[in-house]
């Protein structure tokens, strides 16, 4: 089994990048598994800046939905790099899955992350910093991404969060800043 690495943060912390360079220590055949769709002009500027930071180190394919499908089918590689996990889930919930089915999938993807056999690199936003959400669909996904956060930090290997321009590794002990501030 591969070690487990998650990175959250806040929007522009950082953890994508970090995520990058984590991976680059990590191994030479690399996968980028992106959940993200194009589904208007800033997201598909968004994942043509995340190409061009990604350059040509790794195979990218895009899973918005199959994430354990896409873990499964990634033999030969060293390492993956999921990004991002609360996009995975907002995509989910647009599929108007029930949350019981959601926290299926969650628990799908914490038993895959037990038997793949590469290192596995996991980007996700913190979103239970902000306001409380004001609609039952945004206080929906803050719980959902909460419990999935709980449920993935407990396997992991390796926990960094993004905040205020730092990556803050929280674990293995002890805590430190780890990369440039």
């Amino acid at each position: 089994m591969g070690r487990i690495i998650f990175i959250g943060g806040g929007a522009r912390s950082g953890k994508s990048r970090f995520a990058l360079r984590r991976a680059a220590q990590l191994g030479q055949q690399r996968l980028f598994v992106a959940t993200a769709t194009a589904g208007d002009e800033d997201m598909r500027e968004r994942i043509a800046r995340h190409q061009r930071e990604r350059g040509e180190t790794f195979v990218t394919r895009e899973e918005p939905i199959e994430l354990v499908r896409a873990l499964d089918d990634s033999a030969g590689f060293d390492v993956v790099v999921v990004d991002c996990l609360t996009m995975w889930l907002s995509n989910l919930l647009l599929q108007e899955l029930g949350d019981a089915v959601i926290e299926r999938r969650v628990g799908g993807l914490v038993e895959t992350l037990a038997d793949c056999p590469a290192d596995v690199v996991l980007v996700s936003n913190e979103v239970g910093l902000g306001v409380h959400p004001e609609h039952a669909l945004g206080r929906r996904f803050r719980d959902l991404a909460g419990r999935a956060h709980q449920r993935l930090a407990a396997v992991a290997d390796e926990i960094y969060l993004g905040a205020m321009g730092c990556m803050i590794r929280l674990k293995p002990a002890p805590i430190s800043i780890v990369g440039d501030p």
